[in-house]
């Protein structure tokens, strides 16, 4: 199956779910839709939500919550269909 990798938009914090006391947005192995976010990154405490992309399963977070990335960097990857 093909897959597609979810890049961040923006560098900044990336978080995995949209605070501390709730769950992540989606786990690994969860299913997802295109306009689903699978995370969030902050910038200046600013927070902007990362979507899926494409409808598929979530393979894999390549990230950490709470690591640091740059713009165009693949954070997760979602296996289509």
């Amino acid at each position: 199956m093909p897959r597609h990798e979810v890049v961040s938009p923006i560098p900044g914090v990336f978080y995995r779910r949209p605070d501390p006391d709730s769950p992540p947005f989606a786990e690994d192995g969860s299913t997802v839709t295109d306009d689903q976010a699978v995370g969030l990154v902050e910038v200046m405490k600013s927070f902007h939500q990362i979507p899926a992309g494409v409808s598929g399963t979530l393979v894999e977070f390549l990230v950490g919550d709470e690591d640091e990335v740059d713009a165009g960097q693949p954070v997760a990857v979602v296996e289509i269909g």
